[in-house]
């Protein structure tokens, strides 16, 4: 677990410099990044989710790409497309931004669903196939996607197929009244983002994410993690719980973070902690949820307070408002 902790840690304090204040979501990015999973940073604009992709690129080391999503974007124009040379009479291909290591997939709700689609397969199986060639994408390979929660004109909401490859969706919020002054401070002359060095190498990164899977997880756990998972599928104010996929997802986290701590097993507080962060964007809720103003979140944090914890008791259970 050392290689783990060190890695996170490297990252952690190394992202913290050019993102005042924000070291929970920052570690909660770099739990991600070690699950090999995809992250969503939902939020209003200015708080820095486009600073979080690429300080995280600059402290890896690794090749980052911008895609800037817009109406009139085609699918070519993020996997890549074949052109025929005249000189060797034959077609080549001319890779898009997406094969890159970490991808920042700015204001990815702006692009249509047929654009959003281009995604699928690049987001679960590291591949991209362009007129029937397949291209596997190098690791280690991470999306970073923003969206602006509260502008909807001009945008397309994400489908559920994928919001569900997402492993994990973060807001960053407002910094502190201290924090925005420091912040004003570091940039006096230019953003610290411009100073980040790279502080692991990819080999680092890879032993790092396959040391994670040697976390334990007891047979408690493991119903623990699927029996909140089930219950969001039989909530009465939900459509659509979330997947198996869900459940997949809230084991990988629990391990990493475990890890990072210096563990090697996994408790259900971890379980807890991590569930709200990979759950609730995969919960569709239903008209008279909306009605009653409960978030998905709300949701997710009466099933933690109502599913039976291993060897502890469950108190009466209630809504509690986020």
């Amino acid at each position: 677990m050392n290689i783990v902790q060190s890695v996170a840690e490297r990252l952690t304090d190394n992202i913290a410099r050019a993102l005042i204040g924000k070291r929970r979501e920052i570690r909660l990015v770099v739990l991600a990044l070690l699950c090999q999973g995809h992250i969503l940073l939902e939020d209003v604009p200015g708080v820095g989710k486009t600073m979080m992709a690429k300080a995280l690129a600059k402290s890896v080391g690794a090749a980052f790409s911008r895609i800037q999503f817009t109406p009139d974007m085609l699918p070519s124009d993020v996997t890549g497309i074949s052109i025929f040379n005249q000189r060797t009479n034959e077609f080549e291909f001319r890779p898009g931004p997406i094969m890159a290591n970490i991808v920042l997939a700015d204001e990815i709700n702006r692009a249509t669903p047929k654009t959003q689609s281009a995604l699928l397969e690049t987001m679960e199986e590291r591949q991209v196939t362009v007129d029937g060639t397949t291209y596997p994408l190098e690791e280690p390979f991470l999306i970073i996607a923003t969206q602006n929660p509260i502008e909807y004109e001009g945008t397309f909401p994400l489908p559920e197929a994928q919001l569900d490859r997402f492993m994990i969706r973060l807001k960053l919020g407002y910094p502190s009244f201290q924090d925005e002054i420091t912040m004003l401070d570091s940039q006096q002359y230019q953003h610290p983002v411009a100073e980040l060095r790279q502080v692991i190498s990819s080999d680092e990164l890879l032993k790092a994410q396959a040391g994670i899977r040697d976390v334990y997880l007891s047979q408690e756990v493991k119903e623990y993690i699927v029996s909140i998972v089930s219950a969001t599928r039989h909530h009465p104010d939900v459509y659509l719980g979330s997947s198996p996929r869900g459940a997949l997802a809230l084991y990988r986290m629990t391990q990493a973070y475990a890890a990072t701590t210096g563990r090697d097993y996994v408790v259900p507080d971890d379980v807890k902690l991590l569930a709200d962060y990979t759950l609730a964007h995969r919960v569709i809720l239903g008209p008279t949820a909306r009605t009653k103003d409960i978030s998905a979140s709300t949701v997710i944090q009466y099933i933690i307070n109502t599913t039976p914890i291993p060897g502890a008791t469950v108190g009466k259970p209630r809504y509690v408002q986020q």
